[in-house]
C-alpha cells in the first residue's frame, strides 16, 4: 500500500502572513472605478456589473458632462442607447441604492441622488419607471406572497423616486427645456412632448400612483408615507403650479414654447381637479401681484373657446369663495373696506382677463343669466364684482340689460324656476338699472316705455307665486324712482314694499362700486393683539407653572419631606386653608415619573374651543373640545360677540372634523356642537349648512350630518328639543341592558345605529296615519254615528290639554331652512344632473325626509306658506323618476303627506292654486299602489303612506270638487 503513491517532486511554499488572506476591494484585480467610459455602452456595461457607490458616483458624473447638444453619449436624447442606460438605472440601480440615497444628508449620498435624478429628468425616465410600476402591478396579481412583499418595496422605491423627482416646480419647466435644447427636430419635440402631457396632464401618473398607494398599504412588509402624487387635490396643485412657473420662465416670443404652454394647461382641465389647477396657476394673481398679466392673457388666447369658457368659469367659482360674505346690512357703496377692497380687485382680475376679449365677456354675461343656474348662489359679492367688469362696456351692459329683463318676465321662469333663482336674477337687474340710469338714462327711459317691460311686470304681478309678484312690484317700483319724476312714479299700496327687505332690494340701484387695482386682492393679516396682563398679585402656583413648563423632561428628585408639629395658634386665622385634594387614580402608579400632572381643562372660551378642536394631535384636549363644544357654545350664545364672531369658523372645524381616535359617542358630541351652532344663529347658520351640503367638499358622511343638523335643530328651534335629546345623547346614552349587546367590537360591526332623522319620521309617519286610519274603520263600523261626549268630560280634556309653545321656527324657516335647501338642488339639479354626490339615493332620501321634519316642526303658521307650498311641491313631483329605490319612495310620500297634513287648514287655497299638482300627485300615488306589493317590511311602510297620501287628495277633491270641474277638465285634455 505504501508504494501506490510515489512523489514526483518536492516543492517549498512560501510563508504568507495570515493577514495577507483578505485583499481590500480596492486593491483587487477588478477594479471598477477605474473603468474606462468612452460610449454609452461602457457606462451601460459598468452598471449592470452591480457598481459600488464610488463608481456610481463616477458614472454619473460622466453622464452629466455629456449633457451637450449632438453629443451621441446624451443620455437625455431620444435613442435605443439612452433608452437602454434609463432602463438599467430604473431596473437595477434605483431598487439598490435609492433607500440609502435617499434617507441620508451626506452631501456625498445627496450629490449622487441629484446626479441619478437630473439623469433621469427625461420623458423616456418618466416613461420607463411608469411602465415599470405597471408591470409589478400587473405581476402582482399571480406573484406568491414571498413575491409579492418584493413587488411592494420595489414599487415603493419607484413612487419615491418619482415624487421626488416630480417635486420641484420647474420639473416640468426642465422637461420642455432639455426637449428645446437637445432635440432639434421639431416633429420628433412635439411627440415627446404629447408623450409627456399624456403622463403627467391627462392622468396616467396620478391614477397609477393611487393603485401603487393602495398596493403598498395591504403590504405589512413596507413601512410607506402616503404619497402626494396619489392625491388628487395635491397633484392637481402642484400640475397648475408647475404650469405657471413654466409659463413665467419662457420666451413670451416663442410661439412653440407658449404653443406647449397652452396645450398642457388645456389637457389639465381634464385631470377631475380644475379649480385646483386653475387656482394654483392664478396663485400670484390671486394674492395680488399684478405682473405678468399679458402672459395670462396669451396663455388663454392660445386655448380653444370651451377651454376659455371653462378657466373663466373656474376663477369665478374660486374668487366667490375668497370674496367675504355681503350681507344686507353692507349693500351700499360705503360699506365694510376691506370687503370692498377685495371686491374691487376681484373686478379688476375679471377686467383684465377679458380685456379685448368680447366673447369672454359675454360668457360674464351668459354666465349671470343663464336658465341652467350656471352662476347662481355664487355670493352677492361676486355679483357686484363681475357687474363692475362688465359695465366698462357700454354695449355689453345694454345686453346684460336685456338678458336680465327677458329672462325676470318670462312666464315659464316664474311658475317654474326656484324663487331663490329669481331673487338673484332680480338683485342682478336692479344693479344693471342703476349702472345704466348713471350712463344712459335716456336708454333706461326707453326701455322703461317698452313692451317687453310692460308685459314682464304684467306677468310679475299675475303670477301665482305671492313672492313673484312681490320681485315685480319690487322692480316696478325701483325703475320708476329712476326715470319717472316724483308724480308719476308706480306706486303699490304694499307695506312689504316699505319693510327691510322691500328697502334693500331698493337700494341696489344705488350701487356703484369702482374698478380697484389687482394689489387690493391682498389680504393683510393683522398683528395677533397681546392680551394685556391680569392686574393684582399673580398666584405662586401659576408662576411656577411658568417657570418649569420648559423642564417636563427633567429628572425628578426625592425630596424628604418633615413634618413639624405646631402647637402655637395661628395669629392668621382668617385665611382659608385649601381643601384636601381629590384622589387622583394616576397616583396609584408605582412609577411617579409617569404621572401626567399637566391635564388640559375644560375651554372657556371660544378661541380656546377652536383651539382644542384643532389639535387633534392631543388626545385629552381634542376631546374636553369636543365634550364641551355643545354646552360652551350655548352659554357663550346669549353673551357678548364671541360666538358670533367666530360661528362660521366653529361650523367648519365641526363639519369636517374626523374621529382620529375612534372615540365612544364621537357621533353624538359633534352632532350636538353643529346643532348648539345652528341654534346660536338660525337664520344665518341654516342657510350656511344648507350652501354647505351642496357646495362643500365633504363625504357623504358629513353631508348626512349637516342634513341631520338641520332637522333637528329646526324642531330644536320649534321647542321640540326634548323630544329628541335621547336620539343625540343630550341626557346621556340610553342603551340596551348590557346583558343584551355584543361585545364592543362586534356591536360596532353588526348593530346597527339608529339614525335620528329615521326615528322621527317614523314617529311622524304613525302620528299623521293613525288619525286616518282610525277614521276609516270608525266609517265602516258605524261608531262615529252613537259616540257621545259630554260637555263636562270635554272641558275636562281642554283643561288637560298642554299650552303650545312659541314656534320660533316658524319665523324663519322659510328663509333660513326651506327655500335654500329646495332652491340649491334645484339650482344643482340643473346645473350638473344626477352626477352630484347628494344625488345618491341614501342621500335623497334623508334630504326628502329632513325637509318635512322641518315643514312639520314649522307648521301652518310658517311664514310665507304658500310660497313654500309652490316651491316644495314643484321639487317633489320632480323627484318621482329617481324613486325607483323603495327608500326614497318612501321618503317622498312621507314629505307629500306631511305637505298635506301642513296645509290641513287651506283646503280651498290647495284646490284654487294647485289643482294640477294635487291630480297628478293623486294618479301617481295610485300607480304606486299598483305596483309596490306588501309582504315586506319596506313595501308595507310605502303602501301605508301611499294610502295615508291618497286619502288626503282624495279628501280635498271630495270637500272643493266645484272648484277642480275646470282644473279637471283642463288635466284630462
Amino acid at each position: 500500500m505504501e508504494g501506490l503513491l510515489t512523489p514526483a517532486r518536492t516543492t517549498t511554499l512560501a510563508t504568507r502572513r495570515k493577514e495577507d488572506l483578505l485583499v481590500p476591494a480596492s486593491s483587487g484585480s477588478r477594479k471598477d472605478g477605474d473603468a474606462k467610459l468612452e460610449v454609452l455602452d461602457d457606462a451601460v456595461t459598468v452598471l449592470r456589473s452591480e457598481p459600488s457607490l464610488e463608481t456610481l458616483r463616477n458614472t454619473l458624473d460622466w453622464l452629466e458632462s455629456h449633457f451637450v447638444r449632438d453629443d451621441v453619449s446624451n443620455v437625455k436624447v431620444p435613442g435605443s442607447k439612452p433608452a437602454q442606460l434609463v432602463f438599467v438605472l430604473i431596473n437595477a440601480i434605483l431598487p439598490t441604492y435609492w433607500t440609502v440615497l435617499n434617507d441620508t444628508h451626506d452631501p456625498a449620498h445627496v450629490k449622487v441622488r441629484n446626479s441619478l435624478i437630473g439623469c433621469l429628468s427625461t420623458v423616456a425616465g418618466i416613461s420607463t419607471t411608469v411602465n415599470r410600476l405597471h408591470i409589478l402591478l400587473r405581476d402582482r396579481q399571480t406573484s406568491t406572497q414571498s413575491h409579492k412583499d418584493g413587488e411592494a418595496r420595489e414599487s415603493a422605491v419607484l413612487s419615491s423616486f418619482l415624487q421626488k423627482m416630480l417635486k420641484r416646480r420647474a420639473a416640468i419647466h426642465d422637461l420642455w427645456r432639455d426637449l428645446v435644447s437637445f432635440v432639434s427636430a421639431s416633429s420628433k419635440r412635439s411627440l415627446l412632448w404629447k408623450e409627456a402631457i399624456s403622463l403627467l396632464a391627462a392622468g396616467r401618473v396620478l391614477s397609477l400612483a393611487a393603485q401603487v398607494d393602495d398596493l403598498i398599504k395591504d403590504s405589512s412588509s413596507v413601512l410607506y408615507e402616503d404619497s402626494w402624487l396619489a392625491d388628487g387635490p395635491k397633484y392637481a396643485t402642484w400640475l397648475g403650479s408647475s404650469i405657471e412657473y413654466m409659463m413665467k420662465h419662457m420666451e413670451a416670443a416663442n410661439m412653440e414654447s407658449r404653443k406647449a404652454i397652452s396645450q398642457i394647461l388645456s389637457k389639465s382641465l381634464i385631470l377631475g381637479y380644475t379649480d385646483h389647477v386653475i387656482e394654483a396657476f392664478f396663485s400670484s394673481q390671486l394674492a395680488g401681484d399684478g405682473r405678468n398679466l399679458d402672459l395670462y392673457r396669451q396663455t388663454l388666447g392660445d386655448c380653444t373657446l370651451n377651454e376659455q369658457r371653462n378657466v373663466l368659469h373656474s376663477v369665478l367659482r374660486i374668487t366667490s369663495r375668497r370674496l367675504p360674505a355681503i350681507d344686507k346690512t353692507q349693500s351700499s357703496a360705503h360699506g365694510p373696506g376691506g370687503s370692498l377692497k377685495v371686491l374691487q380687485g376681484t373686478a379688476a382680475l375679471l377686467s383684465e382677463l377679458t380685456a379685448e376679449k368680447q366673447v369672454l365677456s359675454e360668457c360674464l354675461c351668459e354666465w349671470l343669466t343663464s336658465s341652467s343656474a350656471a352662476g347662481m348662489d355664487q355670493g352677492f359679492a361676486l355679483y357686484r364684482a363681475i357687474i363692475v367688469a362688465i359695465a366698462r362696456s357700454k354695449e355689453q351692459l345694454k345686453s346684460l340689460f336685456e338678458r336680465a329683463l327677458s329672462l325676470f318676465g318670462d312666464k315659464l321662469y316664474i311658475k317654474h324656476t326656484p324663487i331663490l333663482q329669481q331673487e338673484v336674477i332680480t338683485q342682478i337687474f336692479l344693479m344693471v338699472a342703476g349702472y345704466i340710469s348713471r350712463i344712459d338714462i335716456a336708454y333706461l327711459t326707453q326701455q322703461s316705455r317698452s313692451s317687453l317691460y310692460i308685459n314682464t311686470i304684467s306677468n310679475r304681478l299675475s303670477a301665482s307665486s305671492q313672492r313673484a309678484s312681490f320681485l315685480g312690484m319690487l322692480v316696478g317700483t325701483a325703475v320708476s324712482e329712476l326715470v319717472d319724476t316724483e308724480g308719476k312714479r308706480m306706486k303699490f299700496s304694499l307695506e312689504e314694499l316699505d319693510s327691510p327687505d322691500g328697502k334693500w332690494y331698493r337700494s341696489l340701484t344705488t350701487i356703484e362700486d369702482k374698478v380697484g387695482s389687482i394689489e387690493d386682492l391682498k389680504i393683510d393679516v393683522p398683528p395677533a393683539k397681546k392680551l394685556p396682563a391680569a392686574k393684582g398679585r399673580v398666584p405662586r402656583a401659576a408662576k411656577q407653572d411658568d417657570t418649569t413648563s420648559s423642564k417636563a423632561d427633567a429628572v425628578s428628585q426625592v425630596i424628604a419631606i418633615e413634618e413639624v408639629q405646631d402647637d402655637i395658634e395661628s395669629e392668621d386665622e382668617d385665611i382659608v386653608m385649601y381643601a384636601k385634594p381629590d384622589s387622583d387614580p394616576s397616583d396609584e402608579d408605582e412609577d411617579p415619573t409617569l404621572v401626567q400632572r399637566d391635564r388640559p381643562s375644560a375651554p372657556v372660551y371660544i378661541r380656546d374651543l377652536i383651539a382644542g378642536l384643532r389639535d387633534t394631535e392631543n388626545f385629552d384636549r381634542h376631546k374636553l373640545a369636543l365634550t364641551h363644544a355643545s354646552d360652551l357654545i350655548r352659554r357663550k350664545a346669549g353673551f357678548g360677540s364671541e360666538v358670533l364672531e367666530h360661528i362660521e369658523e366653529l361650523a367648519t372645524l365641526l363639519v369636517g372634523l374626523g374621529d382620529k381616535y375612534n372615540m365612544d359617542d364621537f357621533q353624538q358630541m359633534r352632532l350636538r356642537g353643529m346643532i348648539a351652532v345652528l341654534v346660536a344663529q338660525p337664520l344665518k347658520m341654516g342657510q350656511w349648512l344648507s350652501r354647505t351640503f351642496f357646495n362643500g367638499d365633504y363625504s357623504m358622511g358629513q353631508r348626512a350630518t349637516v342634513l341631520t343638523t338641520l332637522g333637528l335643530g329646526a324642531r330644536e328651534l320649534a321647542g321640540l328639543g326634548k323630544e329628541d335629546s335621547s336620539l343625540t345623547g343630550a341626557n346621556g346614552s340610553f342603551g340596551n341592558f348590557p346583558s343584551k349587546l355584543l361585545p364592543d367590537k362586534l356591536h360596532q360591526i353588526y348593530a346597527m345605529e339608529a339614525k335620528p332623522v329615521e326615528e322621527i319620521s317614523a314617529q311622524l309617519e304613525k302620528t299623521m296615519v293613525k288619525p286616518m286610519a282610525v277614521e276609516a274603520a270608525e266609517q265602516l263600523s258605524g261608531l262615529s254615528a252613537v259616540k257621545v261626549r259630554t260637555f263636562s268630560s270635554r272641558m275636562q280634556v281642554e283643561k288637560n290639554r298642554e299650552k303650545p309653545s312659541a314656534n320660533s321656527l316658524a319665523k324663519i324657516a322659510t328663509e333660513g331652512f326651506l327655500l335654500p335647501l329646495t332652491g340649491l338642488w334645484r339650482m344643482h339639479a340643473q346645473a350638473y344632473g344626477g352626477r352630484a354626490a347628494h344625488s345618491s339615493p341614501f342621500l335623497l332620501a334623508l334630504y326628502l325626509k329632513t325637509l318635512a321634519l322641518i315643514l312639520h316642526a314649522a307648521g301652518s303658521s310658517t311664514l310665507s306658506l304658500p310660497l313654500v307650498t309652490t316651491e316644495l311641491w314643484d321639487l317633489l313631483l320632480s323627484l318621482r323618476a329617481q324613486a325607483a329605490d323603495l327608500p326614497v319612495m318612501e321618503a317622498l310620500l312621507f314629505a307629500l303627506l306631511t305637505l298635506l297634513d301642513v296645509n290641513g287648514n287651506s283646503q280651498r287655497r290647495i284646490a284654487e292654486e294647485h289643482a294640477e299638482e294635487l291630480l297628478e300627485t293623486q294618479k301617481w300615488v295610485e300607480l304606486v299602489l299598483d305596483q309596490v306589493g306588501g309582504g315586506s317590511e319596506e313595501g308595507d311602510r310605502v303602501r301605508m303612506l301611499a294610502a295615508g297620501v291618497l286619502t288626503r287628495t282624495r279628501e280635498v277633491v271630495f270637500k272643493q270638487q266645484r272648484l277642480l270641474l275646470g282644473a279637471m277638465a283642463d288635466y284630462s285634455m
